[in-house]
């Protein structure tokens, strides 16, 4: 299943992508997306449903796919090539970082600079999105713990997150800078997570191009490692790391985002995005 929420900002509405390339409406079962929907009864429920009966609709604004997410994980340097172009070791554990949700928007939401941002870059990642608790899961159990998978643009100020000390995260949750979707798209329907080709343009040049399958580490061992430093619980999400194509990596100088720029991205599945950059304006951060 193809999995989404669309409408205007406060009043959207769950929905699923039909075969037939449709929209069909979900709210005469579910009042939205929530956790509870991700979970493995919850999708069973939906799988469960006639999607030729449900009503048509035209596909409105699109926000993040589900609602009630607690957790926005990211991991570091989880490609071994984009670990080289950042000048940084391969990690023998997965880094482990975290976005704010405030961060998270919809897939092809604008894009707002942070005031005086000179070095904004892209990332192209993998999102795993829980569906059941996950507490010292074993490698071999984990992917039972996924609900589904969507694309993500882990977009990262380079200034904020490696020049002015501390954390990364400072560079990672800046408002608009987690876009999600189009859709989560069940983990049932997409099979093996280590097979998905992936790309990133920038103005229409591609920038990131590769495969889940040149992680470091991969989608089981993240989800098992993870939660023995935390309970993964349904709705949250996990970005896994990038490939390389980053503006920081770029030779001779780097490339970094700037007003009018547009990124277009997507992986093999789970469909594409598009975003248009924009200087600092909170009334775009809000719409």
């Amino acid at each position: 299943m193809k999995i989404l929420r669309h409408g205007p900002l406060g009043h959207e509405k769950p929905a699923l992508l039909h075969t037939d390339g449709t929209v069909r409406d979900l709210s005469a079962h579910l009042p939205d997306m929530t956790p509870a929907a991700l979970s493995p009864s919850g999708l069973a429920a939906l799988a469960r449903l006639d999607l030729d009966s449900l009503p048509v609709v035209e596909l409105g604004r699109l926000a993040v796919p589900w609602s009630g997410m607690r957790k926005f994980i990211a991991i570091g340097l989880n490609y071994a090539d984009h670990a080289a172009e950042s000048n940084m070791p391969i990690p023998k554990e997965p880094i482990v970082f975290m976005k704010t949700l405030d961060c998270a928007v919809g897939c092809n939401h604008d894009v707002v600079l942070p005031q005086g941002s000179v070095k904004s870059d892209w990332e192209v990642e993998l999102g795993v999105v829980i569906g059941s608790r996950a507490r010292y899961v074993s490698e071999a159990d984990a992917l039972q713990h996924v609900a589904g998978y969507c694309t993500v643009n882990d977009l990262s100020e380079r200034e904020y997150q490696l020049e002015r000390g501390g954390q990364w995260d400072k560079g990672k949750g800046c408002d608009t800078f987690g876009p999600i979707g189009p859709w989560l798209v069940t983990a049932d329907e997409v099979g093996d997570p280590q097979q998905l080709s992936m790309w990133l343009d920038v103005n229409g040049q591609r920038r990131q191009s590769g495969s889940t399958k040149t992680m470091v580490f991969g989608v089981a061992q993240l989800v098992s490692y993870l939660s023995r430093f935390m309970t993964l619980e349904p709705g949250d999400l996990i970005t896994t790391g990038t490939p390389p194509g980053v503006g920081m990596g770029m030779k001779p100088s780097p490339v970094y985002l700037k007003p009018g720029d547009v990124m277009e991205l997507g992986i093999e599945k789970l469909g594409q995005q598009k975003q248009t950059v924009y200087a600092w304006d909170p009334v775009r951060i809000d719409a």
